[in-house]
């Protein structure tokens, strides 16, 4: 029998890594309550009582509801890549986070865990895509929208956000078009819990 050759560097390695660097963290309430620096990933949890999340209510954080990246200023053009611990994207970013849950309806921030991980910023969106594959967060899957900020007056024409259907709140979201109702959104959520319990 050949023996299986280990590559570090292929892609189901590095997921793992990752993946299991993020885990390692402690879990923090949302937001953490001190500001930290640098960007990277994190991983946001839900410990509540909604009816619909009943079975992604995770006391132990270890199937996150929603993962997310937060990239160096001016990352997404280009700059900055190699820049480490500037400003504090990352904490900023589950600052925003804090705030949409806040502005729900149905939903207390309080009842949110999240755990981050500040990485070397040309890793991010890599680690990113990595947590999305691993996990299949239903923030991130199925109710889109919930790291959505205002499109702007120009973009009225949009739909709402799946997520704004489900949690309205979020005054901009509210003058957006629904194409969903949120009868339809929990039976499409009962049906995610229910694939992912095969």
């Amino acid at each position: 029998m050949q023996p299986k050759v280990y590559d570090p560097l292929s892609y189901e390695n590095l997921a793992n890594s990752v993946v299991n660097a993020l885990m390692g963290e402690e879990p923090a309430p949302l937001p953490p309550p001190e500001p930290f620096p640098g960007s990277g990933v994190y991983a946001i949890f839900y410990v509540g009582q909604f009816s619909p999340y009943l079975a992604a209510s995770d006391s132990e954080c270890k199937r996150p509801i929603y993962v997310g990246k937060a990239v160096p200023a001016g990352g997404r053009k280009g700059k900055s890549l190699e820049k480490e611990g500037t400003g504090n994207p990352l904490y900023a970013r589950l600052i925003e986070h804090a705030v949409t849950i806040d502005q729900s309806h149905n939903l207390d921030v309080a009842d949110f865990r999240c755990r981050f991980l500040v990485v070397v910023p040309v890793w991010i969106s890599l680690a990113e895509r990595f947590l999305i594959s691993h996990y299949r967060p239903l923030w991130n899957v199925l109710l889109d929208g919930f790291g959505n900020h205002d499109p702007g007056r120009g973009r009225r024409n949009m739909r709402r956000p799946l997520w704004d259907i489900i949690h309205p709140g979020r005054p901009w979201a509210q003058r957006l078009k629904a194409t969903s109702t949120p009868n339809e959104l929990t039976e499409q959520i009962k049906a995610f819990f229910s694939s992912q319990a095969r």
